[in-house]
């Protein structure tokens, strides 16, 4: 096979040279490269999804054996979106300034170097802080699976490789918990951390064997970047700190929480304020207002909540009835599955005309799938939940694609500067939609939790034959080990409050899929309407 060519010896055809500065050209590859090329994409992208889907799939076991408390242990998969959600404004201006291979070694490289000092770990605070550099390190990957894939695609099918590129990491968190239990089995944390290290060393050789096709290089840093990009980078990791820790350690009974926003709010506005007025700003504010792309940024946040539905109401259901990883083999293989058909049936049928149409779908497909998971009770177990659980499973990984797509075929239209905001725009709001997506769903959960496990407790009446009875099958199931009679009936009556504060979570989850279908459902009949409204000023232009 050929060998993968330097900057100097690489000379492209007009068709082939780089679309924008910073991305690689398209020049034609024999098979071979592009098979390889498309491991490589798969590889780095599954590294990217995987660097914080193991922290965030194992955050309890995490915490036991590193002694951290639940809004400690929080912190981890949090801190590590709060510095990936922004460095993206930096790293388009990086590789369009400094090129690709810089950009491909530096970074995974030092992913490399951080994921090893996982291993050192010791303490809460330089968890944070290597968990916080490895959010950092790790955001370049998604973008270099991106132009790996595209590589390996002939040009008609470019559009197909970015779906199937973004679609990659999502494949992840399934993967994590199908893993997980086997690898905290051989060692607790340090086997998680030792994983995702052979996979960031892997990627890295991986990149340096095979090389992508250079870029085409430009000044691109400008003094008001390093003004506005720590003003941005600050207040959005201020608000996913608010997401994050919110509903754990309680939106008002904390007062960083208050301090936060009132820090980031303003910083935000003067960093808008700075970008609004910019010849060549990092954010294009002027087209980010834009109707179309406030529209797509609501939607997207929309879509990113109603997802949640699976990361946390499903799960979070299963685990208040007491199933863990080890025994959701089965449930995650089958998400697993359906996330990666999703995927591959995003690009099959992928359509730059109808576009809209593949998120209704989307997003119809989970109204339907919540509404019906709302019917679950104490008795439901992961089997009755395998079939809406796939097809959430196959509406979040359809979904990414298109909505990228739709953001990013109009920033293509305005021109490269429009394409580094657009994708900042689409990062931040899947990083904050999903975050808020658990923020809030959360919140209503614990809200309804209340509410339900005190009408429970308000019918129970102590007089009632049916109590009484379960009283004594509680305290006659602890009599070989309590002798005290005494003791028995407060144990039975331990035991009945525990069965009504499971009934209550059960009954809050249920208000939580109603919730999610609600929303679903809106959010459907918006774009509906939107697209109706198209379709008539379509035909009415057609007229004239």
């Amino acid at each position: 096979m050929r060998k993968f060519f330097s900057e100097e010896e690489w000379a492209f055809a007009p068709h082939e040279a780089p679309a924008m500065p910073g991305s690689p050209g398209s020049p034609a590859h024999p098979q071979r490269r592009k098979i390889a090329y498309a491991l490589v994409g798969v590889l780095v992208g599954l590294t990217g999804g995987l660097g914080n889907a193991l922290i965030s799939a194992n955050t309890t076991s995490l915490g036991g054996a590193l002694g951290l408390d639940p809004a400690q242990i929080a912190w981890l998969p949090t801190v590590y979106v709060m510095t990936n959600v922004s460095i993206n404004l930096l790293l388009i201006k990086f590789r369009q300034q400094f090129g690709l291979r810089p950009f491909a070694i530096i970074f995974l490289l030092l992913y490399v170097l951080l994921t090893f000092a996982h291993l050192f770990v010791q303490d809460f605070w330089s968890a944070v802080l290597v968990r916080a550099a490895s959010g950092m390190a790790g955001a370049p990957l998604t973008s270099l699976a991106l132009y790996y894939l595209m590589q390996s695609f002939k040009p008609a099918w470019r559009l197909r490789a970015v779906v199937i590129g973004i679609g990659i990491p999502a494949c992840a968190t399934p993967l994590a918990r199908l893993f997980s239990p086997e690898l905290l089995a051989m060692s607790q944390w340090r086997t998680v951390y030792l994983f995702e290290l052979g996979l960031a060393t892997i990627s890295l050789a991986a990149v340096l064997a095979f090389r992508l096709p250079p870029t085409v290089r430009q000044k691109a840093f400008e003094r008001l970047d390093f003004v506005t990009f720590p003003l941005f980078a600050i207040s959005m990791a201020l608000f996913c700190a608010v997401l994050g820790l919110g509903r754990i350690v309680w939106w008002t009974e904390s007062a960083w929480i208050g301090w936060a926003l009132l820090v980031a709010i303003p910083m935000l506005t003067a960093a808008l304020l700075i970008e609004h007025d910019r010849t060549n700003p990092l954010l294009n504010t002027r087209w980010l207002a834009s109707a179309d792309i406030l529209r797509f940024a609501v939607v997207t946040v929309m879509a990113r909540i109603v997802l949640s539905e699976q990361t946390f109401g499903a799960i979070g259901l299963l685990t208040v009835l007491g199933q863990n990883n080890d025994q959701l083999i089965v449930f995650f293989l089958i998400i697993f599955a359906a996330t990666v058909a999703g995927v591959l049936a995003s690009a099959a049928t992928i359509n730059v005309e109808k576009l809209t149409h593949s998120v209704m779908l989307a997003i119809g497909l989970v109204a339907i799938a919540a509404y019906a998971d709302s019917h679950s009770t104490s008795l439901t177990r992961a089997p009755e939940l395998y079939a809406t659980q796939a097809v959430i499973a196959f509406s979040g990984a359809f979904f990414v694609g298109p909505a990228l797509l739709f953001g990013l075929t109009r920033a293509m239209q305005q021109g490269s500067g429009h394409i580094i905001s657009f994708l900042a725009l689409f990062g931040i709001v899947n990083s904050i939609g999903g975050l808020a997506g658990s923020a809030l769903l959360g919140t209503y959960q614990v809200v309804r939790e209340k509410a339900n496990s005190a009408a429970i407790v308000q019918a129970i009446n102590p007089t009632d034959p049916q109590v009484q009875a379960r009283l004594q099958a509680g305290a006659g199931g602890v009599a070989r080990v309590i002798g005290d009679p005494a003791l028995r009936t407060a144990e039975g009556g331990a035991l009945l409050s525990q069965t009504a504060t499971r009934e209550a979570n059960v009954l809050a989850y249920d208000d939580v899929f109603r919730l999610v279908a609600l929303l679903a459902a809106l959010t459907f009949t918006y774009l509906a309407f939107i697209l109706i409204r198209r379709t008539r000023r379509a035909r009415r232009e057609a007229r004239l």
